[in-house]
């Protein structure tokens, strides 16, 4: 047991360009997401969130066979129902660091995601997928629900009627039906997969950290919220925005260059 808990299952990787790559490094399991993973993963969020270097975060799985199989489901036919609800707490808690992030987090999504890794893809801001990707919530064929937000994130970005249909038959769908349903932002084929994913890093952090920043959060909190509400809390956040030496420098620049 002590030399699974020293495996290293998640590696990160600081670049000089203010992006860091998380990889899931379980090759020989599709890199399925056991509780060591599970872990690690969010000891790494912990880190980065910390890190005022990094400005934007990019996961994907290492090899280029799969993103995320999954949960662990050799661990999942052997537990209990307590056992199994802590399990789920953990994934839960991991993909809401994820998703939560004071820094913006695109999934680079390399071959399967499946159950688990379709929900971590899920919990990132922005999912760009190589052409071999397939993409799946097949829990329903164990005799499970999806437990680690599929039910729920998957609904709010493809919608009601195509979530249920996804999620009812666990059917898998490759990249191109995923772009046409709106679950990725863009497909490429899988030797320009990291390519692409660092330039649109790069993209996001030449811009104001602050201001990505607070527009994660209005996003988030939005979509839970009324449009009032959601509205209000733009009204907070442009606010706030005002009140960080970043904006004045930026807006400097602007009309000294105009």
């Amino acid at each position: 047991m002590a030399s699974t808990q020293q495996q290293r299952y998640i590696l990160v990787e600081r670049r000089d360009d203010g992006i860091a790559v998380v990889r899931i490094n379980r090759t020989d399991k599709l890199n399925a997401m056991n509780l060591d993973v599970i872990a690690q993963l969010s000891s790494a969020m912990d880190d980065l969130a910390g890190d005022d270097t990094v400005r934007a975060v990019i996961i994907t799985g290492t090899g280029e066979k799969a993103f995320s199989a999954g949960a662990d489901i050799e661990y999942m036919s052997r537990i209990s129902p307590l056992e199994a609800e802590e399990y789920a707490r953990r994934g839960h808690a991991a993909m809401s660091k994820v998703e939560n992030l004071n820094k913006p987090v695109i999934a680079a999504v390399n071959g399967y995601a499946l159950g688990g890794g379709c929900e971590l893809a899920l919990a990132c801001d922005i999912r760009i997928a190589s052409r071999n990707a397939v993409l799946a919530q097949p829990e329903v064929g164990l005799g499970i629900c999806p437990g680690w937000g599929g039910t729920q994130r998957l609904a709010r970005i493809v919608g009601v009627a195509k979530a249920k249909e996804l999620v009812y038959t666990g059917r898998r769908v490759n990249a191109e039906e995923a772009l046409s349903m709106g679950l990725v932002n863009r497909v490429v084929e899988l030797p320009q997969l990291m390519d692409e994913s660092i330039a649109v890093a790069r993209e996001i952090a030449k811009n104001s950290a602050i201001a990505v920043r607070v527009s994660k959060m209005l996003i988030n909190r939005g979509v839970e919220s009324d449009i009032s509400t959601g509205l209000a809390l733009e009204v907070w956040g442009w606010s706030l925005c005002f009140t960080h030496p970043d904006r004045a420098e930026r807006m400097s620049r602007f009309l000294q260059k105009r």
